[in-house]
């Protein structure tokens, strides 16, 4: 990558005072950014801001760049090669946060009590053999991305509450978890309501519980960046969450508080069918994303309870090191903390 420094600018538009002039304005109403995401409903905070021009009003020119699982994101984000992203915390985004690369700025899905949340499910195998509760899963395998993912943080919250032991079986990537579970290769495992209950009403797997039975007000995904964007880009950072705090205040107020009636559920749904279910006609992709909605984090705010307690079980559980502090891995002054 070549970088150029103002004077090398200059110089390539002709080194005249009224070229800059010109130039920068421009130039800095389009600053180009990569977001990264998944193909989750729970990241419609950003499809909505790329397809409303929220992100553009703000001044950015944002692509999205899609990852199938939480870590490689936190990779992306230290490696420069993507700029913000929204995912779940785990051990990798952690020890990237000790290492300088990484800080979490925000808060995106929270768990919400009576709004349905994170499923837990069991293959069927497991539930035609009499395990219809958590608390029957003792010695049972449980399905990850990796270790250290917020697949096994919840997981081992779900073990512990009910006094139970789990064997977590990492399988690198949502689909692969899926198809372990479908096919009585793997016991149990937690995700989104928009996946968890087309997965049921298939007949292959069942629910047997909810998440926020276990952890109430769970921090399900936070909004991170680079360390270096945190500090040195701090306009740029707060345009993005601008721009994505608009995003996630029309994707509540449609498909939570029912603002615009049914229409307005529609014309959602349209919207983030763009980018979720991609691969299935509208009508059957629009229950899965209805099925998905949950409470995304007004203006980013950050449940620093929960992320505190997240911590504290990776530092614990001997997943990352025991020194990193919530000051090395937050960085609270972008938005309202809660909790």
């Amino acid at each position: 990558m070549i970088t150029l420094n103002r004077r090398k600018a200059l110089a390539l538009m002709g080194g005249t005072v009224a070229a800059s002039a010109l130039a920068a304005p421009a130039i800095a109403a389009n600053r180009k950014i990569k977001v990264g995401a998944l193909r989750f409903t729970s990241h419609s905070g950003s499809f909505i801001a790329v397809e409303r021009g929220y992100f553009a009003e703000a001044g950015l020119d944002v692509e999205l760049t899609f990852f199938q699982a939480a870590q490689p994101m936190a990779v992306a984000i230290a490696s420069g090669d993507i700029d913000y992203a929204v995912t779940a915390i785990s051990g990798g985004l952690i020890s990237l946060a000790q290492k300088g690369a990484i800080k979490v700025i925000g808060g995106a899905l929270a768990e919400e009590e009576g709004i349905d949340g994170q499923q837990i499910l069991v293959s069927d195998a497991a539930f035609q053999a009499g395990i219809d509760h958590p608390s029957k899963l003792n010695g049972k395998s449980y399905g990850v991305t990796q270790t250290g993912s917020s697949f096994h943080y919840v997981g081992s919250q779900i073990a512990k509450a009910e006094g139970i032991e789990l064997s977590f079986k990492p399988l690198q990537k949502v689909g692969a978890v899926i198809g372990a579970l479908k096919s009585g290769q793997i016991d149990a495992w937690n995700i989104v309501p928009h996946i968890a209950k087309p997965l049921a009403g298939s007949g292959a797997v069942h629910i047997i519980g909810a998440v926020q039975d276990y952890i109430p007000n769970y921090q399900v995904t936070t909004v991170f960046t680079s360390a270096k964007n945190a500090a040195d880009e701090r306009a740029t950072t707060e345009n993005f969450l601008a721009g994505f705090s608009r995003g996630v205040d029309d994707y509540n107020s449609a498909m939570i508080d029912k603002s615009g009636g049914e229409a307005g559920v529609n014309e959602m749904v349209d919207l983030i069918h763009k980018y979720v279910y991609t691969d299935r006609p509208r009508e059957k992709a629009a229950p899965s994303i209805i099925n998905g909605t949950m409470r995304l984090n007004k203006n980013a705010a950050l449940n620093i309870t929960s992320v505190k307690d997240q911590l504290d079980w990776f530092k614990a559980e001997g997943l990352v090191d025991g020194s990193v502090t919530m000051e090395t891995l937050v960085d609270p002054s972008y938005v309202e903390t809660i909790g």
